[in-house]
């Protein structure tokens, strides 16, 4: 099993604080790898974590939004310039939020190595043909691919495939979908410790709280591969609602106006 910081440290396991303070500060200093979860498009919890950045200067950054490639980019002046870096990195075209609400974490990282955890779209979809282990490559077993999820936890990640799309998903295509995001855990997985052996660490980790949740995300694909790491996790709730899976420590911020995502399904 993964070395939670709640083992030595005094952060109890699913904690809740509604700011940032120093014993949180304390507890994320001391890991090797920080998992910061978020909701894709709340401001809030990205400047939660350009504030945790800025604290704990970490040798190192990972993002799920961007790949290896882009991520060669971040580096340099640039990374003062927020349209030059939005612009170089595409990332208006890509289909995340908007780069200025993610822009406070880049701007926090000057000067720290940046690396991009994000799956090739040719990669999620040669698992629907290939299988994971095709998809991911070397070291796919190691990273638990090659074996089935017990039947529990796919019921449930399927439900959650369900929940976040609405409804609206052919039932026949979820396995698939639940293959691709145990797909993305890995990739992250992998890439965060590629970033803690290159630097020696703190490496932070800026992802989805799906992906954040360590106890079917990325890291529990990390305890399979280093099971010694230091790793805490932090989720990020809304409005009081804790977000779903076992973290060290969740933090809150008011949730954004947003239309209902649904609406587009309801259209006839």
């Amino acid at each position: 099993m993964i070395r939670y910081l709640t083992v030595f440290l005094a952060l109890p396991a699913f904690a809740s604080a509604e700011t940032l303070n120093d014993d949180l500060f304390t507890q994320l200093s001391a890991a090797q790898i920080v998992v910061l979860g978020e909701t894709h498009d709340n401001p809030a919890h990205h400047q939660t974590q350009a504030d945790i950045v800025a604290k704990i200067a970490p040798k190192a950054v990972v993002y799920e939004m961007i790949t290896g490639a882009q991520a060669a980019l971040v580096r340099g002046d640039i990374m003062l310039d927020e349209a030059a870096l939005e612009k170089a990195l595409g990332w208006n075209e890509s289909g995340w939020p908007d780069f200025s609400i993610y822009y406070p974490v880049f701007a926090a990282s000057v000067g720290v190595k940046t690396y991009g955890a994000a799956v090739p779209r040719e990669a999620a979809r040669k698992v629907m043909g290939d299988g994971l282990v095709a998809a991911f490559g070397a070291q796919a077993g190691e990273f638990g691919l090659a074996a089935p999820l017990d039947a529990d936890q796919q019921i449930a990640r399927e439900a959650l495939q369900m929940k976040a799309h609405c409804d609206a998903l052919p039932a026949e295509l979820l396995p698939a979908m639940v293959d691709v995001q145990r797909l993305r855990d890995a990739r992250l997985a992998q890439i965060s410790i590629k970033a803690l052996d290159d630097t020696g660490g703190p490496v932070v980790v800026i992802t989805g709280n799906g992906h954040a949740r360590p106890d079917w995300g990325m890291p529990a694909a990390i305890a399979l591969v280093r099971p010694d790491a230091a790793v805490l996790t932090v989720g990020q709730g809304e409005g009081g609602v804790v977000p779903e899976g076992l973290f060290d420590a969740v933090l809150q911020s008011p949730a954004p106006a947003r239309e209902d995502p649904c609406l587009a399904f309801k259209k006839p």
